[in-house]
C-alpha cells in the first residue's frame, strides 16, 4: 500500500473547483475548524475542505484523488473520541454535512432511508413521529451524524436492551476510494447471499469506502419508561450489582455507571445542585426501564430495588416527572464534556464481560496509583463498557507523554486478560493503533490490512487509523 501522497497543489484546487464550484475551502478557519474533531487536544490541518452534496461528485473525487495519491480523510460532524476525521496527513478534508436529509420512512416493512449527514437524534424524533424506534443512542445523539455513527459502529445506553448500530444496519450505498458506487446488501431482514459487505462498513471508521446512504431497521417505539437513580456506598458493590440485575431476569432500557467525580464534576459544569451527593456516595447507577405495560415496567422496578437490597445502597431516587427524567439523562450524557472542561485528560473506552466490570475498575485504579495518575470512570455498565478519563491534574509533561502511554499498554493488556478488547463504541482510529497488537495476532492484523488493500489500492482514505 502507497504510504507517500502528493502534496496538493494549484491544479488540483482547479480541479476540485470545477466538480463543486462554490464548496471548495482554503481559508484558514475551514481548515482550522476541520483540523479536529472531540479526541483531546489533537490539531492537523488539511490543505483543502470539499462539501459535496452528491454521491457522484464524491466519486470524481475519490477517482481523481487515488488516480493522483491524494489522501482524503471523511468528515462528519467530528464528534469522535479517537481521533478518526482528524486529517493525519493533511489532503483533502471531505465534509458530509450537506448529506442532511431523511430520503423515506417506510411504515410498511419499519424501515427507514437516510442520508449520512442526518444528525442522529433528528432521525430518531422524525420515526418517533410514526410510531417507530431506533435505539442507537450516543451521548452526542443531538449533534453527532449518524453516518459517523454507522462508521464508528456507536452504541450509547439503550445497547444494554436494544443492541448497537450494527444490528439496525440493512444496506448501504458507498463510494469506494476508487471511485465506483456500490450497493452493500439489500433492503431485507436476512440475507444469506455472498460475503457481508454491510457488516464489514459499519465500524471501519472511514478506511474502506464514503457512505452515502443508509438502510436502517426500525422497531415499534416504547410507550413507557421509568428511571432511578441509586447510590451505593462502594464502587464495587455498584459494579457487582449490575451482573445479579441481569442473572435475576432483568433486562433494563439502560444502567448506567457513574463515579462519584464523574457525577459531582458534572453537576458543578451544569451548575445543578438538584441531586443530592452524600460524602459516602462513591458511585451512582441510572437504571431505566422500558415498554408498553406500565403495571410491568413497576413490576420490574419492585424487581430491581429487591436484587439492589444485596448492595451498599443509600436512598433510591426515582424520578417523578419527564422533566426530571430529562435532568438525570442530560447530567449523564454531560460527563465527558464535564470531564474535558476540568482538565487536560485521555479517554479510554474499554470493554469487557459485564461480570467482570469490578476487577476492570479494581485494575484502573491499581494502574493508576501504580503510574501516578487520577482517574475518572463512568460509562454504560450492562454492556461492561468503561470509559476510562485518566487526567492530566499534577502530571509532568514527561510523565504524560512517556509514562502514561506504558500504563495504558498496561491497562489494555488487563482489558483483554479479563475478556475484553480496546473499545467498545469509539474506535480505534488515530489514538489507539499503536495498541492493537494487544487483542490481535499479526496474522489478523495482516488480513484486516489486506482488506483495506483490496478497497483501497493506492491507501488514500483516511490513511493513518487503524493500523
Amino acid at each position: 500500500m502507497q504510504n507517500a501522497f502528493k502534496t496538493i497543489a494549484q491544479e488540483d484546487i482547479s480541479y476540485f473547483n470545477s466538480i463543486l464550484p462554490s464548496d471548495v475551502y482554503t481559508d484558514d478557519d475551514a481548515l482550522k475548524t476541520y483540523s479536529h474533531d472531540e479526541t483531546e487536544d489533537i490539531s492537523i490541518l488539511p490543505s483543502v475542505v470539499l462539501k459535496p452534496n452528491s454521491g457522484e461528485e464524491i466519486s470524481s473525487i475519490l477517482k481523481y484523488c487515488s488516480e493522483n495519491s491524494i489522501c482524503v480523510t471523511p468528515s462528519g460532524a467530528r464528534t469522535g473520541l479517537s481521533g478518526g476525521s482528524i486529517p493525519s496527513h493533511g489532503g483533502v478534508a471531505l465534509s458530509m454535512e450537506k448529506f442532511n436529509k431523511i430520503l423515506s420512512i417506510d411504515e410498511n416493512n419499519n424501515q427507514v432511508t437516510t442520508e449520512p449527514g442526518v444528525i442522529t437524534q433528528i432521525l430518531q424524533e422524525a420515526v418517533k413521529e410514526k410510531g417507530l424506534f431506533y435505539p442507537p443512542d450516543p451521548a452526542s445523539k443531538g449533534s453527532c451524524f449518524i453516518g459517523g455513527n454507522v462508521a464508528e459502529n456507536s452504541g450509547g445506553p439503550k445497547a444494554v436492551k436494544y443492541g448497537v448500530t450494527n444490528e439496525y444496519v440493512l444496506n448501504l450505498e458507498v463510494v469506494l476510494p476508487t471511485g465506483e458506487i456500490i450497493w452493500t446488501g439489500a433492503n431485507v431482514l436476512k440475507n444469506a447471499t455472498g460475503y457481508n459487505l454491510t457488516q464489514l462498513l459499519i465500524g471501519s471508521e472511514g478506511t474502506l469506502g464514503i457512505i452515502t446512504k443508509i438502510v436502517l431497521k426500525l422497531i415499534p417505539h416504547p410507550t413507557h419508561d421509568l428511571l432511578m437513580l441509586v447510590p451505593f456506598f462502594s464502587s464495587d458493590a455498584a459494579c457487582k450489582s449490575v451482573a445479579a440485575l441481569f442473572k435475576n431476569g432483568i433486562t433494563p432500557s439502560g444502567i448506567e455507571f457513574m463515579e462519584r467525580d464523574a457525577l459531582i464534576w458534572t453537576r458543578d459544569f451544569l451548575n445543578d445542585n438538584s441531586i443530592e451527593i452524600k460524602d459516602t456516595h462513591a458511585a451512582h447507577l441510572l437504571i431505566e426501564v422500558d415498554g408498553f405495560d406500565p403495571e410491568k415496567l413497576m413490576d420490574e422496578c419492585s424487581k430491581i430495588v429487591e436484587v439492589l437490597e444485596d448492595f451498599e445502597t443509600d436512598e433510591i431516587l426515582f424520578a417523578e416527572s419527564q422533566a426530571q427524567k430529562d435532568k438525570l439523562w442530560k447530567l449523564r450524557r454531560s460527563v465527558g464534556e464535564a470531564v474535558k472542561a476540568n482538565s487536560i485528560y485521555k479517554e479510554e473506552d474499554t470493554v469487557v464481560p459485564r461480570y467482570e466490570l469490578p476487577t476492570l475498575l479494581k485494575q484502573v485504579k491499581r494502574i493508576g496509583k501504580k503510574y501516578g495518575f487520577k482517574s475518572v470512570c463512568y460509562g454504560h455498565a450492562g454492556d461492561g463498557n468503561l470509559h476510562i478519563n485518566i487526567i492530566k491534574g499534577d502530571l509532568s509533561d514527561d510523565q504524560w507523554n512517556n509514562q502514561l502511554p506504558i500504563a495504558i499498554r498496561e491497562l489494555f493488556e488487563e482489558v483483554v486478560n479479563l475478556g475484553g478488547t480496546l473499545s467498545g463504541e469509539h474506535g480505534i482510529g488515530l489514538v489507539q493503533k499503536q495498541y492493537m497488537d494487544i487483542p490481535f495476532s499479526e496474522k489478523s492484523l495482516d488480513l484486516m490490512r489486506s482488506i483495506k488493500t483490496v478497497f483501497d489500492p493506492k491507501g488514500i482514505l483516511n490513511p493513518g487509523k487503524i493500523f
